[in-house]
This record gives structure tokens, C-alpha cells and sequence, in this order.
């Protein structure tokens, strides 16, 4: 059957099964996601297809500097037989050709695949957790703003410096969040923070959270989740920041699922103790 297997770009109409796959994996995309991923790369949105019909997703998406994995996989019926290794390293391949030679490649994979992916040249660096809890009502902290009101090249080299490659395109649509919010944190005219918090399927889900210190990430947290309030919240925290926990915990959440970030290549130098949220599993 892997001979008869054929590996090709997706349109974006057959994005939406991979963002639908995900849905019933658990993994709570959000509503709006798609079309910002699309943009953010249209080449970026794999098949595995068998006999024509599609069978396996993913996505290779390029930030030029750096690549990053997701959105991997395999019909139910279809796994374990080979298959899914074969389009695995093929996405992995052409994901490289891709990129700048050189440049890293990342990806937030299940725990129980990790094994599985190191073996095709992934390291492991730490685990991000999602944690679950509910939006509560909140009167926003004075130091805080809408995030369009900050000029949008201050809001890029902040995303930058903690997400450590730059992605513009990405950053344009996804801090203009449909049925969300993005705040900044302003000390003396400097942006010190800033977070997003946007519909899922299932509630809502806060990513990225980046702060300068545990103080404004707790004022920034506080507000996104009076844009959630009543309903389930999700925040996906690096558990090598135990900072990030503690503001979790603190404020009822507690896990329910989780991934191993991993590397190919180089492993970026990021400052974790100043990031409290991963901006989405899916494109980093």
C-alpha cells in the first residue's frame, strides 16, 4: 500500500479537513485559525492521498528562518502500517528544502510519539501543557491597552525576541482576533507584554502570553480572561517556566493534555522565563 502512497500540496478547501481531523483529535483549533494559517504560508498544507483520496495531513510551515510541523495526521484505519512514517519524512525533507539552509525546524509533538520523532533527528527541549479553567470576571490593570493602539513594529520585535524568528504576516491577522482580544502592557512608552486570547471550539484559548516579568503576565491574564468569563479557558504553558505554572494554577487551571516541544537542528536560544503561553501548538 506505501507504493501507491502520493505526497502533495493542499488547497485551501481541503485545509479545512486537517483543521477538522484536529477537531476530533481533541486538540480545539480555533474558529478562526484556518484562514490566518492559511495566509501565513498556502504552501505550507500537506496530503497523503491513496488512490486520490486523501489520508494523512500536515503542515511544513516556512517563516523562512525557521520551519515548524503540525497538523500530523493519519486516518484512524490507516495507522500503523507504515504509512504515516513514509509521509513523516517527506514532510520533514521538504520542509528543509524549504527553509535557508541551516535553519532550525520545530514542532510540538504528543508525548507518545516523542521516541518516535527523535528517532528522525528531533531533540527534545521541555513539555507545554495545556491547562484548562474558567474565564473570570476582571476589571483590566491601568497599564494595559488594546494591542492596536501600539505601534505594529513595537508588537513585532517584541513577538520576535520571544518566538525568535519574525513572522509579520502571521502576527497582522492573528492579534486582530475575531470573537478574541489582544491586550499590550505599557510601562514608560515601552510594550512590557502582550497576550491574545481567541474562540475555539470549545471555549476560549490564550496564546501567546509573553511577559517581561510574573506581575504583568498575571495583569495580562487577568484581562484575556474576562473576555472568557463563564466559559472554559485554555492556556498552553512551557513547564519550563515555572512562573508560567504558578500563574496557572493559581488562577484553577489544571492540565488535560499536553506536547513535547522538539527541535531539528539548532535549538533557538528563546527567553523562556518570559513565556507564559505558546502562541498554538499547530504553527509554533
Amino acid at each position: 500500500m506505501a507504493d501507491r502512497l502520493e505526497f502533495r500540496t493542499m488547497t485551501r478547501d481541503e485545509f479545512a479537513l486537517a483543521v477538522d481531523w484536529a477537531a476530533r483529535e481533541g486538540w480545539n483549533p480555533g474558529k478562526h485559525d484556518a484562514d490566518i494559517f492559511w495566509e501565513t504560508d498556502p504552501e505550507g498544507y500537506v496530503a497523503a492521498c491513496l488512490d486520490g483520496e486523501i489520508v494523512g495531513t500536515g503542515s511544513i510551515v516556512s517563516y523562512s528562518d525557521f520551519g515548524f510541523m503540525g497538523f500530523f495526521i493519519m486516518r484512524p484505519d490507516l495507522r500503523n502500517q507504515g504509512l504515516g512514517t513514509k509521509f513523516w519524512f517527506w514532510r520533514r525533507d521538504t520542509l528543509k528544502a524549504r527553509l535557508k539552509p541551516g535553519a532550525a525546524i520545530g514542532m510540538d509533538g504528543v508525548f507518545d510519539m516523542q521516541a518516535w520523532y527523535a528517532k528522525g533527528g528531533f531533540q527534545f527541549t521541555h513539555r507545554n501543557l495545556r491547562m484548562q479553567g474558567v474565564g473570570k470576571s476582571a476589571q483590566p490593570a491601568s497599564n494595559l491597552v488594546e494591542l492596536s493602539a501600539a505601534p505594529f513594529s513595537e508588537v513585532a520585535a517584541y513577538d520576535q525576541k520571544h518566538f525568535g524568528f519574525a513572522r509579520e504576516k502571521f502576527l497582522r491577522r492573528w492579534i486582530e482576533p475575531a470573537e478574541g482580544l489582544a491586550l499590550g502592557a505599557v510601562k514608560d512608552g515601552a510594550l512590557t507584554g502582550y497576550g491574545v486570547v481567541r474562540a475555539c471550539q470549545t471555549g476560549y484559548k490564550i496564546g501567546p502570553l509573553f511577559a517581561d516579568d510574573a506581575a504583568t503576565a498575571a495583569d495580562l491574564f487577568a484581562a484575556l480572561s474576562d473576555r472568557a468569563c463563564g466559559e472554559p479557558l485554555f492556556l498552553d504553558t512551557p513547564e519550563n517556566n515555572p512562573a508560567a505554572l504558578a500563574l496557572a494554577k493559581a488562577n484553577g487551571m489544571q492540565e488535560v493534555f499536553g506536547c513535547a516541544r522538539m527541535y531539528y537542528g539548532s535549538v533557538p536560544a528563546l527567553p523562556w522565563d518570559n513565556i507564559y503561553g505558546v502562541t498554538t501548538f499547530e504553527l509554533g
